[in-house]
């Protein structure tokens, strides 16, 4: 395969970005995506120009760190797939890509195709977590839990946090980010006790870092390479609005 890309590149945070095109050419198309910027960065490199830099961790569409715009689309154009486990046959011989950053307020970019998603850090160091004395396991069947909550927790639990539902909303929003997690914890018994503290904390953060608000387009659910739904969008109004009620002056 052979293709032409235009790669955004960005020398650093404060440097003003421009679109570079770059010829793709001898490309298999059994290479992932990521396989396929390895090969032309090599030809980069053997050129003496700076290969273009873009995140990675495991390449097993885990992590969440393989966070790109191709063609206007997060992730690319397969539904439920991260960049990284995107394949070059997707796409057509001679075909043009442009290949972005993520593009929100939260989302800085570094360099190039790298963007910080630190924000995402601290909304989960705000509330997205449980407080409990650790020590030994217990049993499995010590906490009973409902079969419907046990199976909605670990649909939301799916959630990488790559961000693609904030790159996709046209608002920047990280609602379905932290519905997702707000939604795993109310579920279960050992988020109760800090069910309404964490939902004032987590959504006073997410506004903190400068993301905007659901206006329900839907095209976070659209784009999320786990399929979460936005069903937990509502969920999340919900644990919300009754905490505002039984708590009306907290606030992180």
């Amino acid at each position: 395969m052979k293709l032409k890309l235009h790669v955004w590149r960005q020398k650093n945070k404060s440097a003003k970005g421009a679109m570079v095109t770059y010829d793709a050419d001898n490309i298999s198309p059994n290479m992932s995506f990521l396989e396929m910027l390895d090969v032309v960065n090599e030809g980069l490199s053997n050129t003496g120009e700076a290969p273009i830099a873009f995140d990675h961790d495991c390449r097993e569409g885990i992590c969440g760190s393989c966070s790109l715009m191709v063609n206007g689309v997060a992730h690319g154009p397969q539904d439920a797939t991260t960049t990284c486990q995107l394949h070059m046959r997707s796409f057509q011989d001679g075909e043009e890509l442009y290949i972005e950053p993520w593009r929100a307020k939260g989302f800085p970019v570094l360099r190039d195709l790298i963007v910080d998603r630190s924000a995402f850090d601290r909304i989960i160091q705000a509330g997205g977590f449980i407080s409990v004395n650790t020590g030994a396991a217990q049993d499995a069947n010590a906490i009973p839990v409902r079969k419907l909550d046990a199976d909605e927790a670990f649909n939301a639990s799916a959630c990488i946090g790559c961000g693609a539902c904030v790159a996709a909303c046209k608002n920047a929003s990280a609602m379905l980010f932290v519905s997702a997690k707000v939604g795993q914890l109310s579920l279960l018994p050992q988020g109760q006790p800090e069910r309404q503290e964490r939902v004032l904390n987590m959504m006073s953060q997410m506004q903190e870092e400068g993301f905007g608000n659901c206006t329900n387009q839907y095209e976070c659910e659209a784009v999320c390479p786990k399929q979460i739904s936005s069903d937990y969008i509502a969920r999340l109004n919900r644990e919300f609005i009754s905490a505002t009620l039984a708590h009306p002056n907290t606030r992180k």
